[in-house]
């Protein structure tokens, strides 16, 4: 785990800022004696991964550490670090503000997201914007936590609650168990400390470490959540608000309907697939997998069970593909059309005897087990996971009658149901108090935010927001699925806050 100081002389904050930052009020006075207390931000070129070449990040990106409370009700205590980055307008004369990258996971780099979109959002944006993100805490270069769990434990397949091949959920339940146990011992108050409400404080306080009144932002997958709570929180500290790829915002379940979500999702997404695999374009690549696109439903499902009773040997050894470990490759296919291609390679070296599979590096290595402590935490500590174990056993055997593609596992046991510690606080329940200055923008067949989530955010906001609508399948819109409609209608309102007058269309 990273290490934290206590105390710092230079960085703590007063009692007094702490407080104006919270609730946004106060006198002038007291304002200025805030931003006075916050620490300045010291910029430095990105340290680029060695042997990065064909990653470096775009010519000017800057980073920075950004101290934040570990618990925001003892300000002065101990700090935790935040990567910050930034990418400064090329063009000053035509700068009209500062727009935050506000990434997804829970569990993932701000940093990376800002270096890989980076070029596409200078162009797009033509210097209206210094463009900013961070690693949220408990990712990437921002202080850490471990729950040292096993291998065995780290890998997706068991994270994710996959039941076993008739449906029980023993192993999930003794898997949980394990986890959180092992996160309670290990994890620590920083841990405890991953949660959406800290994201959005951290938000508030690199805002004013900037120096911004106000902040636009892109928030994408879970950073609509964490976005929109912002945009509940601090209503007055909202510029222009893109909400690309929305989930369900019940406060009584957030994370947790989130996942459950998926399994409708995956139905919603898999006739994209479908019709892909089967075109006769695909004969001549070798990855046609049926003649119609009906036929490719039954197959993968025939091969996922075939794969529950005999697991085959893959090239990575001591990790077979399982039939479970072929449903997650489906999920994470799903995600982005390119994606498609290793999925039928991977589906017909499956069914192909004399050809061993490569799997997916996702699926061949277990995950670091710090991406795992935030991944895990974030959703445990958001909101009460409430229920029996027979409870998830009637969800699993319903669930996985009515969705066969993710057989049970999102509403499944998780670590959250046995997790030691009790919410620090309520979920923030998004309304329609505050400007209309939301633009949200979904697609139709979105596997893991499906549609169906995303209009109860639209109705959650009311006039708040405008929804766009765009007839395609994945995951995240916006300069991601070469929808030109989409990509002009987001711009049009980080340009010129021009916004459709009511929810808008965009066809394929």
């Amino acid at each position: 785990m990273k290490t934290y100081a206590r105390r710092p002389l230079l960085l703590a904050l007063s009692i007094t800022a702490v407080a104006t930052a919270l609730t946004a009020a106060g006198t002038p006075k007291a304002q200025a004696e805030a931003a006075a207390a916050l620490p300045a931000l010291t910029w430095r070129p990105c340290a680029q991964p060695a042997g990065s070449a064909g990653s470096a990040g775009p010519a000017g990106q800057e980073c920075a550490a950004l101290p934040v409370p570990l618990d925001y009700r003892d300000p002065d205590g101990p700090q935790l670090t935040l990567a910050v980055s930034r990418l400064r307008s090329e063009r000053p004369g035509a700068r009209r503000g500062t727009l935050l990258l506000i990434p997804g996971g829970p569990g993932s780099s701000g940093v990376q997201w800002l270096r890989q979109k980076a070029d596409a959002l200078r162009k797009e944006t033509a210097g209206a914007y210094d463009i900013v993100s961070f690693d949220p805490r408990g990712v990437g270069d921002s202080t850490t936590a471990s729950c040292e769990l096993s291998a065995d434990d780290r890998h997706l397949v068991h994270l994710r609650s996959w039941p076993g091949p008739d449906g029980e959920i023993a192993e999930n339940v003794a898997r949980s168990r394990r986890i959180a146990d092992a996160c309670a011992r290990h994890g620590g108050a920083v841990l405890r400390s991953f949660s959406t409400g800290n994201e959005v404080r951290d938000i508030d306080r690199f805002r004013q470490a900037l120096g911004e009144e106000k902040l636009s932002a892109w928030g994408v997958s879970y950073g609509t959540y964490v976005g929109a709570v912002y945009a509940q929180k601090y209503p007055q500290h909202t510029d222009r608000w893109v909400l690309d790829s929305s989930g369900d915002p019940d406060p009584s379940r957030v994370e947790r309907g989130w996942l459950a979500n998926m399994s409708a999702g995956a139905d919603d997404r898999f006739p994209d697939f479908a019709a892909w695999a089967s075109d006769p374009a695909r004969e001549a690549e070798g990855l046609r997998l049926a003649e119609r696109a009906d036929g490719i439903r039954p197959l993968f499902l025939a091969l996922a069970a075939q794969l529950d009773r005999q697991p085959k040997e893959s090239t990575t050894v001591g990790v077979p593909l399982t039939g479970n470990r072929l449903r997650q490759a489906l999920q994470n296919a799903l995600y982005n059309d390119a994606s498609f291609v290793p999925l039928a390679r991977l589906i017909q070296a499956a069914r192909n005897p004399a050809v061993t599979p490569v799997l997916p590096p996702q699926l061949a290595q277990p995950l670091r087990d710090e991406d795992a402590a935030v991944t895990v935490g974030v959703i445990c500590n958001d909101v009460r996971w409430r229920g029996s174990i027979a409870s998830y056993r009637r969800a699993v055997t319903a669930d996985r009658a009515r969705h066969p593609l993710t057989a049970g596992m999102p509403v499944n046991v998780t670590p959250c149901a046995f997790w030691k510690d009790a919410p620090a606080e309520k979920p923030t329940r998004i309304t329609t108090d505050g400007p209309s200055n939301i633009l949200m923008i979904q697609n139709l067949r979105d596997p893991s935010t499906p549609y169906f989530g995303a209009l109860k955010m639209r109705k959650a906001l009311g006039d708040r927001a405008r929804l766009v609508t765009v007839d395609r399948g994945g995951h995240g819109v916006y300069l991601g699925n070469g929808n030109a409609c989409g990509d002009r209608t987001v711009t049009a309102f980080l340009l010129a806050g021009k916004r459709p007058e009511r929810d808008a269309y965009c066809a394929e």
